[in-house]
């Protein structure tokens, strides 16, 4: 049997999950737990406790045997289910086999160019996310279409592995090359990280790293050139992303992080430079 996968969303088409238009799809569950996530109702599995229920202004949430139940017929996507619980999740998340994803990417076919699994942290379910990539490279009105990750890097080289055959890349963030600061924004190190952007990186398969930056706290002129530094010691010519911090959205954090100006991202673009050709986008 298909493994089968928590799956908090799926968008159609998207300009901004990796190269030309994808189909995205996005897990639920996250072994990170970042002060700067746009996504926390992704972070954990919902654990039934029922709190959204009663605030549902739509009837679209329901108690039945012990287990929340939405109903998509009935929401109207106010989000109070989201905006209310204390566990970092939502009940919009579903069990879905590889054969249901399918059947809603099959009609976007001709308008898109790949398929990038994201989160939540799509490498916590690998065994899914290996068994969904397999069947589109085995269905020839699929096969065209590229399969790529949206990582956190923090997963072991065995998940790498399992995933390797059927992926054509990964797009990698890299919160901090500082453990200790690392741990500071997310609550873990990064040595998984480091060793995933090497390990990608000799197989021909990282797309990109991706830096997001909060003035003040992970961008010193010291750090970011420690960073090019080490970057450049894998692929001069790396592509970066670096993605100013955006407070809109965000969690409220008991570190508050700082958005920095167009001035200073352009900056850390020079800092960066100055270790490497790297092909840098700043956003």
């Amino acid at each position: 049997m298909s493994p089968t996968g928590q799956i908090s969303g799926v968008i159609e088409f998207s300009a901004v999950d990796g190269p030309g238009n994808r189909f995205v799809v996005f897990t639920q569950g996250c072994n990170f737990n970042c002060l700067a996530c746009h996504n926390p109702y992704t972070i954990n599995l919902c654990n039934d406790c029922g709190v959204c229920v009663d605030a549902c202004g739509s009837s679209a949430l329901d108690v039945v045997g012990g287990r929340v139940v939405w109903n998509p017929d009935r929401c109207t996507g106010e989000e109070a289910c989201i905006r209310i619980c204390p566990y970092d999740s939502t009940p919009k998340a579903r069990t879905m086999q590889v054969a249901e994803v399918l059947e809603q990417l099959h009609p976007n076919v001709p308008f898109i160019s790949g398929v990038t699994v994201s989160g939540g942290e799509a490498t916590q379910q690998a065994g899914f996310v290996a068994a969904l990539f397999a069947a589109i490279k085995a269905d020839p009105s699929l096969s065209r279409l590229t399969c790529f990750v949206d990582s956190n890097g923090a997963a072991s080289p065995a998940v790498w592995d399992e995933l390797d055959p059927v992926l054509d890349a990964a797009m990698i963030d890299l919160k901090c090359f500082d453990d200790a600061i690392h741990r500071e924004l997310v609550g873990s190190g990064n040595a998984e990280v480091l060793e995933s952007i090497r390990l990608l990186a000799g197989r021909g398969k990282l797309h990109e790293v991706r830096l997001l930056l909060a003035a003040g706290a992970n961008d010193s002129d010291e750090l970011l050139a420690r960073t090019g530094a080490w970057l450049a010691e894998i692929n001069p010519r790396m592509r970066l992303k670096l993605i100013g911090f955006r407070a809109h959205g965000v969690r409220p954090s008991p570190v508050p992080l700082v958005e920095p100006t167009p001035e200073q991202r352009a900056h850390y673009a020079e800092v960066l430079r100055s270790q490497g050709d790297f092909d840098i986008l700043v956003i």
